[in-house]
């Protein structure tokens, strides 16, 4: 996710500790006073930013699907015509970004996805779909001799091997932020290098 230097909103508190929580314990294990503590508020004034708990999980959901899409898209944007190789390298460290620094909502997604209203979990899928096709363009363009179907699963393959992250929970599981980065974006182009090899 991009980075900000400003402070959080109130609503953007809510749901950061929303997420954490829902991660920790599940949806259902979490109240709405609890998540009001956690901001120091109290669980009925969240109802001044959120209709109820529902509406948190969609936001943080739908959200993040959203951002990814949109910073890859930024980063695409950005990029211009230098060559795919910095361009799938930009697209990495984007998605390493998000799985180092958003590890909750890795968990939130992978336990509690099925919990959204329909509209909500098909404008996720979508999101999703979306973000795929972009990076399998890329991946396609640095190895186009790679069919579309083989490129979509290198792609869910690497997203897999990012994502792994939250379940590496123990103290000293990573190796620090820096050397997780790299670490992981060395692994995602080892990946795609042998998904393209002949």
């Amino acid at each position: 996710m991009a980075t900000r230097t400003d402070a959080p909103t109130r609503r953007e508190q809510i749901l950061k500790e929303a997420a954490r929580l829902f991660a920790e314990r599940g949806f259902h294990g979490v109240g709405v006073d609890e998540i009001g503590a956690a901001v120091g508020i109290s669980g009925p004034g969240l109802y001044r930013h959120f209709a109820g708990k529902d509406a948190m999980l969609a936001e943080l959901l739908v959200g993040i699907s959203g951002s990814l899409l949109t910073g890859a898209k930024q980063r695409l944007k950005e990029a211009g015509a230098v060559a795919p190789e910095a361009v799938l390298d930009s697209l990495i460290e984007g998605h390493i970004d998000f799985a180092l620094d958003d590890r909750p909502l890795i968990t939130l997604h992978d336990r509690e996805l099925d919990r959204l209203r329909e509209a909500d979990r098909k404008l996720v899928r979508q999101l999703q779909r979306q973000y795929v096709e972009l990076w399998v363009e890329v991946v396609r363009e640095l190895y186009p001799e790679l069919a579309e179907p083989a490129a979509r699963s290198a792609v869910h393959s690497v997203f897999g091997l990012l994502n792994s992250t939250p379940h590496l929970t123990r103290p000293g599981s990573l190796p620090g932020r820096a050397g997780a980065a790299e670490l992981l974006h060395r692994m995602a182009r080892g990946a795609f290098a042998a998904a393209g090899a002949p």
